[in-house]
């Protein structure tokens, strides 16, 4: 609660604080997770394709592991799971596990706008059904 001068400008509970902040920490999460995804693809446009021999795997393995992107990605996920053990800390997985699905849209979104990628309205309808999905478990809690 924010008092000042004996008057109650803005009242929040502890109870909406830890949902909010716990919500905020799993979106965070989520995020970086889907970033992680991101760095993956971008690791795997710019190695190229598969060997297609054996002798080939070494040198494609050194090569994606020496990738700024899977470096980054590795970043993302690593922090991600610390993240999101922090929210299971404190959720419930039923209430946690779909926040997940988050990724969805964030994923959506920043391959269409950052890697050119086609984005039709199924996929969108797909989307929204499922940020749909997301609202209603997130007032279940």
């Amino acid at each position: 609660m924010l008092k000042i001068e004996n008057s109650y400008i803005f009242q929040i509970s502890e109870r909406q604080f830890m949902n909010s902040a716990l919500f905020g920490l799993a979106v965070f999460s989520v995020t970086l997770n889907a970033l992680a995804q991101i760095a993956l693809r971008k690791t795997m446009l710019t190695i190229g394709a598969v060997p297609s021999s054996v002798s080939g795997v070494p040198s494609f393995f050194l090569s994606i592991g020496l990738n700024f992107w899977f470096i980054g990605g590795m970043a993302c996920y690593a922090i991600s799971i610390g993240a999101w053990m922090a929210v299971l800390r404190k959720a419930e997985v039923s209430f946690a596990y779909p926040l997940l699905s988050i990724g969805y849209l964030i994923t959506a979104i920043i391959g269409y706008f950052f890697m050119g990628e086609h984005v039709n309205i199924i996929r969108i309808t797909g989307i929204a059904i499922i940020c749909f999905g997301i609202i209603v478990v997130s007032r279940s809690a």
